[in-house]
């Protein structure tokens, strides 16, 4: 059943056009980090990039802007409306794509990408204020289910769509395409897309209660715990990305073959996704994702050795950073969730000072692993290992010690546990 926005007598667009819209505006963020690794070595060379491992500014950058902005959209949009400040956000992304498209040094295509993730930052914090507006209890979760399976599918194409477009042109042409299906999508939300927060739920900006929000947010125990988790392990999934293309090239002497196994790498986190859903219902998130996070360390332990013993191949990398991603893909979800279970009486609030702590000790976590490429994957895999464990200790923490166990908040002490 549909809440009141969707009761309007204008009502638009459509469940179909809605889910399809909602996942388009998902995607600009996929497409935005994996389009580029492809291109980046080209980036290097017609741009002067000094270190080859310089040129991985250009996702780190992106990822930056991504997360620090996250922190200004959910008080803007219950402010002023989730529509403006969704036109606003993706209309800075088309701005600063067309600015990377122009850029004439790194330095400017650096401050366009910072640019990009500020602007697509917008998508992440209000798509699912949108849906949340306009649907409840299980219309809402099938919308989000059926947006997340194109939303998944979007990394495991994004490099091919990068690599299919250098062929007909130069790597600025990525940028012009990230434009122009930004400016589409946004004409799509103009015309068709309906102010979705009820005038009544409109809540003025103070700083106070902002404040004494992010405070109780990265104070509460499980809260902070499952966020700092989250943080390692996207530290991981960023010092794959960022070296993925390198290894490919300098390693295994292989790029024409990257897009198709980077996106069956991707695949495992789509699979795993699928399945936690499935599952989740019946066993809970923590012992699915405890079991996990076990698993994750464990096999990325195991990869560290084979790198360390000079045995990789593209076979060893592939199966073994398919599985680690495929547990990945069963503590994303789960972790996010984990972390809000507190805070619900702030749930906006706290979902953007969560997203943008996670985001921006991931990016720079995930920068500090690429910065160590040395031609070969002991860095990456011992690094996947060292935040996994940081992960874990984070669990324990949140845990207070304690793995795999069943947790039921009594509604009156959500608030106050710390």
């Amino acid at each position: 059943m549909t809440t009141s926005a969707a009761s309007t007598p204008a009502q638009k667009p459509g469940f179909v056009e809605f889910v399809c819209l909602v996942a388009a505006l998902m995607a600009m963020n996929a497409l935005a980090i994996d389009s580029m690794l492809p291109a980046l070595p080209h980036i290097g060379q017609d741009l002067a990039v000094q270190s080859a491992n310089g040129v991985q500014w250009v996702v780190t950058a992106y990822l930056l802007g991504f997360g620090a902005a996250q922190l200004i959209y959910g008080p803007l949009a219950d402010r002023f409306g989730r529509k403006p400040i969704l036109m606003a956000g993706v209309g800075v992304y088309v701005l600063f794509s067309l600015l990377a498209t122009l850029a004439p040094t790194f330095d400017a295509l650096i401050a366009a990408r910072i640019g990009q993730g500020l602007g697509s930052a917008a998508t992440r914090v209000l798509v699912v204020s949108i849906v949340r507006d306009r649907y409840s209890g299980r219309d809402m979760a099938r919308v989000m289910s059926l947006s997340f399976l194109v939303f998944l599918g979007v990394p495991i194409l994004a490099p091919s769509v990068g690599a299919l477009i250098m062929q007909f042109g130069p790597w600025r042409w990525i940028f012009g395409v990230l434009m122009v299906f930004g400016l589409s999508v946004m004409l799509w939300a103009l015309l068709r897309l309906p102010e979705t927060l009820h005038p009544e739920y409109r809540q003025p900006i103070r700083l106070p209660r902002i404040v004494a929000g992010f405070r109780e947010a990265l104070t509460n125990r499980v809260s902070l715990g499952y966020t700092l988790a989250m943080g390692a392990l996207m530290g991981g999934l960023f010092g794959f990305i960022n070296s993925a293309e390198q290894i490919f090239s300098q390693v295994f002497h292989a790029p024409s073959v990257f897009p198709l196994v980077f996106a069956a790498i991707a695949g495992g986190i789509a699979v795993a996704s699928l399945l936690n859903a499935r599952l989740v219902g019946r066993l809970g998130s923590r012992l699915i994702s405890h079991t996990a996070l076990i698993a994750f360390i464990v096999i990325a332990a195991i990869h560290a050795g084979v790198a360390l013993a000079g045995v990789e191949s593209i076979w060893t990398f592939g199966v073994l950073q398919a599985l680690t991603m495929f547990c990945f893909g069963l503590m994303a979800g789960n972790f996010g969730s984990m972390a809000m279970e507190p805070m619900g009486h702030i749930a906006g609030t706290a979902s953007s000072a969560q997203g943008f702590l996670s985001t921006i000790l991931g990016s720079l976590a995930g920068f500090a692993v690429g910065q160590q490429f040395n031609g070969t994957t002991v860095p990456m895999m011992v690094g996947l290992t060292v935040y996994g464990l940081l992960a874990l200790a984070m669990v324990l923490f949140a845990e207070k010690g304690r793995l795999f166990r069943a947790h039921h908040l009594p509604s009156a002490k959500v608030a106050a546990e710390a």
